[in-house]
């Protein structure tokens, strides 16, 4: 079996779909790993190690990608230059990645239209079983961390309360929207530097976490507040009426807080909009918004992706890929996610490449198939 990891084509994304640690389990299910060269230098796992892990260097990613059963990407392969890179691949082979199947429609359909078998990990199961192979889990848990760090770096002041001979300084306070993984992170993580901090959630039941945390859970009062939550544990878009309970809550929190930290999504819908321009006209100067959900329209109405403007007075940071700050990490886990993952489809008494068709982690992730695309939600969208 011939596992092929290229090198990630956007030019800011550091994280590599492998490492060191990796190759070594790959080989151990009976994969011939094959890694272009360069791959893991913005991760920090040089040639040399990956080497000496059991991959096997190529400078030639074309010859390679057609002999590959199995691809693993961190982004999918886009559809510049005509897809050069996806339609190297031969029909049937399988490709593995964050494939953006909400965003990126067309270039899945491009890739049914080509043969591959890919799998989502976006789409990944919260169920016990999948715990380990939950790449959007792992890498979010980085990116709260990251966003926190990023803020303290732009405030431009001490987050923990010192007490000094020349007075004292006050500590920064923070704000956390959304109470998922990364959010729980990054009040772990401000906390651990010094910040007051305080978090909202639509979902109840986020309480108890962010208390256990030494967060402030700012609650909205709503009868709604016990539908806020899908069985898959992510959150529901809420009513107008509770959207605006919601801001003039919102709007007075905000005068008082230095750093904020949005991260609230919705699976397949854009990001709901939390911080309103009225809101960051009335916050402090100096004050810095790290928005997490950017690449999905943003929760600060003023975010730009992938940009950092400064509006009001106020930083605000568009950076889609937070986890790729700490990219050697970022990549270790990922690569173990990946692993856990190839491991449903290997039979490895026989190392054949076996998707059980069955495997309800495996349904559940695969988008296309065979020529079209086959999970019921996309093909969904595209019959409407």
């Amino acid at each position: 079996m011939k596992l092929v990891i290229p090198k990630e084509r956007d030019p800011l994304e550091r994280r590599m779909a492998g490492s060191p640690d990796a190759v070594k389990r790959l080989r151990d299910l009976g994969f011939e790993v094959i890694v272009e060269a360069g791959a893991g230098a913005g991760a920090g796992f040089p040639d040399a190690a990956l080497q000496e892990a059991g991959a096997t260097l190529t400078g030639d990613i074309a010859e390679a990608l057609g002999a590959a059963d199995v691809v693993l990407r961190v982004r999918g392969p886009a559809m510049e230059d005509d897809g050069w890179e996806f339609r190297r691949m031969r029909p049937g082979a399988v490709l593995i990645g964050f494939l953006a199947p909400w965003q990126a429609h067309e270039r899945i359909a491009a890739y049914a239209e080509h043969g591959l078998a890919a799998f989502t990990m976006e789409f990944m199961p919260r169920i016990t079983r999948a715990q380990g192979m939950d790449a959007l889990s792992s890498q979010a848990n980085l990116g709260g961390y990251a966003a926190v760090i990023e803020g303290a770096r732009l405030f431009g002041r001490a987050f923990p309360m010192m007490v000094t001979a020349a007075g004292t300084i006050a500590p920064a306070r923070v704000l956390i929207l959304g109470a998922g993984v990364a959010g729980l992170q990054a009040i772990a993580t401000a906390r651990r530097l010094g910040a007051i901090v305080s978090a909202m959630d639509v979902r109840p039941a986020a309480r108890e976490q962010v208390e256990s945390l030494g967060a402030t859970f700012v609650e909205v009062d709503s009868d709604e507040k016990h539908q806020a939550e899908t069985t898959a544990g992510y959150a529901r878009e809420m009513s107008a009426n509770y959207r605006q309970r919601q801001a003039g809550k919102l709007h007075e929190h905000l005068k008082r807080i230095d750093v904020v930290v949005t991260t609230a999504l919705i699976p397949g819908r854009p990001a709901p909009v939390l911080v309103t321009a009225e809101m960051v006209a009335d916050m402090k100067p100096g004050s810095v918004i790290i928005d997490m959900a950017a690449e999905q329209g943003g929760n600060c109405e003023l975010s730009e992706n992938g940009r950092t403007v400064v509006k009001h007075g106020v930083t605000i940071v568009g950076d889609a890929n937070l986890a790729g700050h700490v990219a050697a990490d970022a990549s270790a886990l990922y690569a173990r996610n990946l692993v856990n993952f190839l491991t449903l489809m290997v039979d490895t008494e026989h190392r054949l490449l076996e998707p059980d068709r069955d495997d309800e982690i495996l349904k559940a992730t695969l988008v296309c198939r065979d020529g079209r695309i086959v999970n019921p939600v996309l093909a969904q969208k595209e019959a409407s």
